[in-house]
């Protein structure tokens, strides 16, 4: 029962203590386990039994039941790819090729390295004419783009970061957007990496950076006037997280909508939560996977949309 209580009403956990709501959600899916182990109070063949399993079950279905199925279509106008390539990934070229042949149209690195940089610019100039790096994130895409500019995550808060000269902040900067021309219009996508969280057993979830980040780029997407947007990159924390509901009210999950199963992207040996993104507006999402495991600690995802 406290289970289904649990499942029912995580969204009226508080975050004032180490930031319980926002931690009980993030791995939320994984309630289903419990769910599972508690099956064997059917054993007892008492209805008491069963109508207690009931509610925790019809609650996680209810929250995560549409995530089994596949929702993926045929066709499709634009592959979009997003991929965290790691800072400290042993192979950038082996990744870089993977990218490649995967056939994304527009493909969003995030947590770039100075030093690897050059390395991608070359492995992927022959699949993608066109790309822009802005600080730590870039996009590279088979199309024009156009009104690149970097749009701020909150990584500087206060006076102390608003006194930092732009050229400072650009080579830590962890946000962009830019206008992709393609054959069906134009489309403005955004490509973001946000403040890494911490959980530590006396303080909780520590996400501070993180969440003030959502809150910025939130705004940003809100004030975005082309009417289809693509939202690519890691944003260190799942959708069930009340940090993102500025973003979610506003965008979808192409992994919801047009994915199988949870998609989860980390950490890359063994995914157990999916903090890697591809959220769209104003195109419709036709299908969406995980791509094989690189050099780096997280997994590639994308999906295809149509206009």
């Amino acid at each position: 029962m406290l289970l289904g209580l649990l499942l029912l009403l995580h969204a009226s956990i508080p975050n004032r203590t180490g930031n319980l709501g926002s931690l009980v959600e993030t791995f939320l899916p994984w309630c289903g386990l419990f769910v599972l182990l508690l099956a064997g109070a059917l054993l007892r063949r008492t209805a008491t039994a069963v109508i207690a399993l009931l509610l925790p079950g019809v609650a996680w279905l209810n929250l995560f039941g549409g995530l089994l199925t596949d929702k993926s279509h045929p066709g499709g106008d634009l592959t979009g790819a997003s991929h965290n390539g790691g800072a400290d990934n042993p192979d950038p070229v082996g990744t870089a090729r993977a990218l490649a042949r995967s056939g994304a149209d527009v493909l969003a690195l995030e947590e770039l390295a100075a030093e690897a940089r050059r390395t991608y610019e070359e492995e992927l100039a022959q699949a993608y004419p066109h790309h822009t790096v802005q600080g730590t994130v870039g996009l590279w895409s088979r199309f024009p783009l156009s009104d690149t500019r970097p749009v701020d995550v909150a990584m500087d808060a206060g006076p102390l970061g608003d006194a930092k000269p732009a050229e400072v902040k650009m080579a830590y900067n962890r946000g962009m957007r830019t206008t992709v021309t393609t054959d069906h219009g134009p489309l403005a996508v955004y490509v973001a990496h946000l403040g890494s969280v911490r959980v530590n057993p006396g303080a909780g979830l520590s996400s501070g950076r993180r969440d003030a980040g959502a809150q910025s780029l939130g705004q940003a997407v809100a004030a975005e006037k082309n009417e289809r947007v693509v939202l690519l990159g890691d944003l260190n924390g799942t959708l069930d997280d009340r940090a993102y509901a500025g973003i979610t009210s506003r965008m979808e999950s192409a992994q919801e909508a047009a994915g199988t199963g949870f998609g989860f992207s980390w950490p890359a040996s063994f995914p157990v939560v999916r903090i890697d993104q591809m959220l769209v507006r104003g195109v419709k999402p036709e299908s969406a996977w995980v791509l094989p495991a690189t050099g780096s600690d997280h997994r590639p995802v994308a999906a295809r949309i149509s206009w």
